[in-house]
C-alpha cells in the first residue's frame, strides 16, 4: 500500500541545470495541428486513485500531490553532439531486458542523434577495473535482433560494488548518462551512485528503469515482464491441472517466482483459472489443525478428486525459517525450498492421517519463467519504458526512475520508489478474484 502522506518534495524530480539546447524531435507545442507536442514540467498525473481522497484533501486544504509525466521536452539540457550513455542490467533475468536496451539504443542514436553509447557487462562489476570487463559500444546494428532472445546481451550480476570506483568510471569515460536496469536491489545502488555523483557535484544523469517480475517496486503500477512471467506460468499450470485430473487423488503443485510478492502466482492463476489454493507470502496459512491448509486440501479431494496448488517461493518461510540468518549476494534473506517443502508435506498428511493415496505431481518452471523472450504486450510496454527514459535522461532529469501510475507514464524519485516495498494486499480486489476464481478459504488460519 503506498503512503498516501506524502510531501511535494519528496516527489520533486531533480534535475542537473537549466534545460538550453533545442531538442531535435521537433514535435509541436500547439493542439490541435496533428503533430504530436511536447510535455512541459508542469504537467502531471494526479497521485490519487479515489475521488473521495482528492475531495477530502480538497476539504482539508491539502495539497493534491501529482507526478511529473514523462515525454519529450521541448528544450533539454544536453548537447547530443558532445554526450555519451552508458547501460547497465543487474539482478536476475527478466523477459523483455534485451527490449529495453535495443529501445535505449535506437532512441538515443536515431531520434536523438547520441552516438556514443556503452553497455555495462555483468552489472555494476562492469564498472570496476579489478574484474577487468571491457564495456561494449552499442549501436543499432548490434542490437538489431536482440529483442527475439530472452536474457540480457549485458549479462548481469549481484552483490555490492563500490560507489566511489562505479562513479570514478563514469567520470573517467566522460558518461552523461547512466541507464540503470534492476529492481529494488538496483535501484538503491542507482541512488547510491546519483548520491555520490551530486556529492562530486558532476553533470551526469541517473535514470532507472524498473526490472522485476515481483513487480514489487513501490509508486509504479507494474513492472515488465511481470505479463509474460504470469502467462508462461500460467502454461505450466495448465500441464499441472491435466496431471491432477489424470489420476485419483491427483494433486498438481506448482512453485513459481515471487520472494515477498504475490503478484505472479495471483496472476497465473486467473489467467487459467484452474487452480484451487494460490498461497502467497502476503497471506500465511497453518499447515495442521481443522483450518489448516493440509485439512482444507483433504476436503477438496474428497469432493472433487483433484486439487491444483499453486504457491510464491516466498510462501510460508515461517516453516523453513534460516536462523543463521544467511543472506544472498543482494542482501536478500535466503529463502528455503517451500515447494519441496510443502512436497513432502503434504505426501507425510496424507499418508499418517487419511486413508486417500495422493498422486502429487510438482512442478518448478522459475527459471524458465524468466528468461524467456517478452510477449507482444510487454515488448510495447519494455519500449515505451525506455522512450521514455530517454527523454528524461537527455532533458537533464536524475535520481528518478520511468514507471506507470493511473494508466500513464511518470517520473518517479529513486529515492521515494526504495522507501517501501509493494505487496499484494489482502484487501486488493486481485485476491478478491483469486479468491473467488479458486473458492479457496479467505484465511486458512485456526486461530
Amino acid at each position: 500500500m503506498e503512503n498516501l502522506d506524502l510531501t511535494e518534495k519528496e516527489l520533486r524530480i531533480d534535475r542537473l541545470g537549466d534545460a538550453r539546447v533545442d531538442s531535435p524531435l521537433k514535435l509541436s507545442t500547439v493542439y490541435g495541428d496533428n503533430i504530436v507536442n511536447y510535455v512541459k514540467d508542469t504537467d502531471s498525473i494526479i497521485f490519487y486513485r479515489s475521488k473521495n481522497e482528492i475531495l477530502d484533501r480538497l476539504k482539508k486544504d491539502k495539497p493534491l500531490l501529482a507526478f511529473e509525466t514523462a515525454g519529450p521536452r521541448q528544450n533539454i539540457y544536453f548537447d547530443p553532439s558532445k554526450s555519451r550513455a552508458g547501460i547497465v542490467t543487474c539482478g536476475g533475468l527478466c523477459p523483455g531486458i534485451n527490449n529495453v536496451i535495443r529501445s535505449l539504443v535506437m532512441s538515443l542514436f536515431y531520434r536523438y542523434n547520441l552516438k556514443t553509447i556503452y553497455g555495462f557487462l555483468y552489472g555494476f562489476r562492469g564498472f570496476i577495473p579489478k574484474y577487468g570487463y571491457e564495456p561494449v559500444f552499442l549501436t543499432p546494428e548490434y542490437v538489431l535482433d536482440i529483442h527475439e532472445k530472452g536474457g540480457s546481451i549485458l549479462s548481469s550480476s549481484r552483490g555490492h560494488q563500490d560507489t566511489g570506483e562505479i562513479v570514478d568510471c563514469l567520470e573517467r569515460m566522460n558518461i552523461s548518462i547512466l541507464f540503470t536496469i534492476g529492481g529494488d536491489g538496483t535501484m538503491r545502488c542507482a541512488l547510491a551512485i546519483y548520491e555520490e555523483i551530486k556529492k562530486r557535484r558532476l553533470k551526469i544523469s541517473v535514470i532507472g528503469i524498473p526490472k522485476t517480475i515481483d513487480n514489487d517496486i513501490s509508486y509504479v503500477e507494474k513492472t515488465f515482464g511481470l505479463e509474460t512471467a504470469f502467462s508462461i506460468a500460467a502454461e505450466t499450470i495448465r500441464s499441472a491441472h491435466i496431471e491432477a485430473e489424470g489420476a485419483p487423488y491427483g494433486i498438481g503443485l506448482v512453485k513459481v517466482m515471487g520472494r515477498m510478492s504475490g503478484f505472479i502466482a495471483a496472476n497465473a492463476a486467473l489467467a487459467l483459472n484452474v487452480v484451487n489454493f494460490v498461497l502467497i507470502p502476503e497471506v500465511p496459512f497453518d499447515l495442521e489443525g481443522d483450518k489448516g491448509f493440509l485439512k482444507t486440501l483433504e476436503k477438496r479431494l474428497k469432493r472433487r478428486g483433484h486439487a491444483v496448488v499453486i504457491i510464491a517461493e516466498g510462501a510460508g518461510q515461517k516453516y523453513l525459517e534460516d536462523k543463521e540468518g544467511r543472506k544472498d549476494d543482494s542482501g536478500n534473506p535466503k529463502l528455503g525450498d517451500i515447494g519441496i517443502f510443502l512436497q513432502m508435506e503434504i505426501k507425510k498428511y496424507f499418508k499418517n492421517n487419511t486413508d486417500l493415496y495422493v498422486n502429487l505431481k510438482y512442478i518448478d518452471p522459475s527459471y524458465i519463467v524468466r528468461s524467456v523472450p517478452a510477449n507482444a504486450h510487454d515488448a510495447i510496454y519494455c519500449m515505451q519504458l525506455a522512450q521514455n527514459s530517454v527523454h528524461a535522461g537527455m532533458a537533464g532529469k536524475t535520481g528518478m526512475l520511468v514507471g506507470r501510475w493511473n494508466g500513464e507514464f511518470t517520473y518517479v524519485p529513486i529515492k521515494l520508489s526504495v522507501s517501501q516495498k509493494k505487496y499484494l494486499s489482502p484487501e486488493d480486489p486481485l485476491w478478491l478474484s483469486v479468491l473467488e476464481a479458486t473458492g479457496q478459504p479467505i484465511r486458512m488460519i485456526n486461530e
